[in-house]
């Protein structure tokens, strides 16, 4: 799978000099999910915020295409990658099809504008907000907002997508589509970066992990490798077992409790 975006030598500091991100390596393919996961505090969403070209390093770079990010203009940069972040604090009264109207900005003004009524009702039927599109978004629970801050990325079409914690405002079932939504997305070449909590759910559709812990990269891996009980009970101080779920297979990270 080609390479969309690469980082290497990572290093953040803040202002007393301490590294919150040291010498981090990472490489996000079209056509698979790379999750990034670790403790808090790890530097998962520092990593996150390079990436997306929103915190410049002190030492290292990462690469679009193979070109450094810090040379990329705006517009061209809206154009490659859409961004969610995990705060999608909306204060005035859009309604729902006005904020997700919002991710087609970066094409006004060129061929694919003449895309974007049909491409925002696919974003809002994708994440079933459509039966909200006239509702001001103040007015939604925090799953509903996660919902159409989804639907807003997604109607920015890009080849790149970079999702910090999708799910965390979202019930049982929405979780599970909008991970299946982003399986999807993958599937059809987008590369997709997503910071998670939820072990399983890394386990269960990210094709690699980058596992974090005091600011370096702990290991990175295919899901499987990386996420064995005793590498994440090394990272996160609590002992787990991981098995295979007695139907499909697919690994389980379960707490060990009462011990």
């Amino acid at each position: 799978m080609r390479i969309r975006l690469q980082g290497a030598g990572i290093t953040v500091r803040v202002a007393a000099g301490r590294a919150i991100l040291d010498d981090a390596a990472i490489s996000v393919r079209a056509g698979e999910i790379h999750a990034l996961v670790g403790p808090n505090g790890a530097g998962k969403s520092t990593l996150f915020g390079v990436l997306a070209g929103d915190v410049a390093p002190a030492s290292g770079e990462v690469l679009l295409d193979g070109a450094a990010i810090g040379g990329i203009r705006a517009p061209d940069m809206a154009r490659a990658r859409a961004v969610l972040l995990q705060e999608n604090a909306v204060t005035f009264p859009f309604t729902v099809e006005q904020v997700v109207r919002m991710g087609r900005a970066p094409w006004a003004r060129t061929g694919a504008a003449d895309e974007d009524d049909e491409v925002v009702a696919e974003a809002m039927a994708a994440t079933e907000v459509t039966a909200m599109a006239g509702r001001a978004v103040t007015s939604l629970s925090g799953g509903e907002r996660a919902r159409v801050a989804l639907a807003r990325v997604l109607a920015q079409r890009t080849g790149i997508l970079l999702l910090d914690e999708p799910t965390a405002a979202l019930d049982l079932k929405h979780h599970e589509d909008v991970m299946r939504l982003i399986r999807a997305q993958a599937d059809a070449g987008v590369a997709v970066a997503i910071v998670l909590h939820d072990l399983n759910a890394a386990l269960a559709h990210a094709d690699r992990v980058t596992l974090l812990a005091g600011g370096r990269v702990a290991a990175t891996g295919t899901a499987a490798d990386v996420l064995t009980a005793e590498r994440i009970e090394a990272v996160y101080g609590q002992a787990v077992d991981v098995f295979p779920h007695p139907v499909t297979g697919v690994p389980l990270v379960v707490a060990r409790r009462g011990l």
